[in-house]
């Protein structure tokens, strides 16, 4: 190729140094975009890419990966396929990024090993979504017991993106689930989602969830929260249950009551889904996105999507993520 022809315009927002989002980002626009030259590089153009918690945390500086600076947000998106220089993928090809891919911009070149195809007919900005809660919820689900048709989870959060994810998930898989919430105007839209049971994260939540139990009989418990949410989800579980920490909203600590673990054995564990996707087996990873992203393309998994923005309005998507009356996902569309 042409010098000219090797090179594609585009603008990405990025940040120079680590702070708040609203203070450190900036948009960079008319970048000379490098299409692919190595053997297995892929060039996607992003149709959407949502913000997240922790895309936030990155650029402030306080989640588990810093990347070398200056660098470009965002962990997950959506986008097609332009050039190709992979044997797996072709241009025109609907593609989820599995790596952290930088896709707050308008492309972005990635190796083929790090990109899933995705069925034609699914709704770009829901496959947007899909790396990181519809997968955390199912690892939840599944990775770490094997559950009986009609068994009882329990989670905090229950309104959160995945823990939206793990209501439609377990009706899916024929899993019982109790959900506390803080707000309880949110209870009928969970319950049309195939909740069993929602109730208010608190004590008078914990009274009610241990008489639809039964007693302590839940098999998993999800916290998203800490505190004293993550012991009330604690004492719902059954003798050697098993209490996963994915998320820590509250910013508080575990607590673990020596009686729990004396004399309930009560197993602790954690859960950071970009551990398992940089550590499972190819293959794991490519069935589990597979099933995931049929249920999305069906309709059974959905996230509710509050707004979309475009990259120069970035300024107005950070407002809008704090504001009191959002009500879902906020996403940058770059084209």
């Amino acid at each position: 190729m042409e010098d000219d022809e090797s090179m594609v315009m585009g603008n990405e927002l990025v940040f120079r140094d680590f702070g708040k989002p609203c203070e450190v980002l900036r948009l960079e626009e008319n970048t000379l975009i490098s299409q692919p030259s190595d053997p297995g590089q892929v060039l996607v153009r992003i149709l959407a890419a949502p913000i997240n918690p922790a895309d936030l945390n990155t650029i402030e500086g306080t989640y588990g990966f810093k990347p070398s600076l200056p660098a470009t947000p965002g962990i997950e998106g959506c986008g097609v396929v332009e050039v190709s220089n992979s044997a797996e993928f072709e241009s025109g090809d609907l593609v989820l990024f599995l790596r952290r891919a930088a896709t707050w911009a308008s492309h972005t070149t990635v190796p083929g090993d790090q990109l899933f195809k995705l069925p034609s007919h699914i709704d770009p900005l829901q496959a947007a979504m899909l790396k990181v809660n519809p997968a955390t919820a199912w690892r939840l689900l599944t990775g770490f017991e094997d559950l009986e048709k009609d068994s009882w989870i329990v989670q905090n959060a229950g309104n959160s993106a995945v823990g939206r994810c793990v209501i439609q998930l377990a009706k899916h898989l024929g899993l019982r689930t109790i959900s506390l919430i803080r707000r309880p105007e949110l209870s009928v839209e969970l319950l049309a989602l195939g909740a069993d049971h929602i109730f208010l994260d608190d004590e008078s939540g914990l009274a009610l969830a241990l008489d639809v139990l039964g007693g302590a009989t839940a098999c998993l418990a999800f916290n998203a929260v800490g505190g004293e949410s993550a012991l009330r989800l604690m004492k719902l579980l059954k003798e050697s249950g098993t209490h996963i920490t994915y998320g820590a909203m509250g910013r508080k600590p575990l607590t673990l009551p020596n009686g729990l673990l004396i004399f309930r054995d009560l197993q602790f564990r954690g859960l950071w889904v970009s551990r398992w996707i940089e550590n499972a087996p190819a293959c794991e990873i490519n069935h589990v996105y597979t099933r995931l992203a049929h249920l999305v393309a069906e309709g059974k998994i959905v996230h509710r999507i509050d707004a979309t923005y475009p990259l120069h309005a970035y300024q107005e998507a950070l407002v809008r993520l704090d504001a009191p009356e959002r009500s879902g996902k906020v996403l940058f569309t770059p084209r």
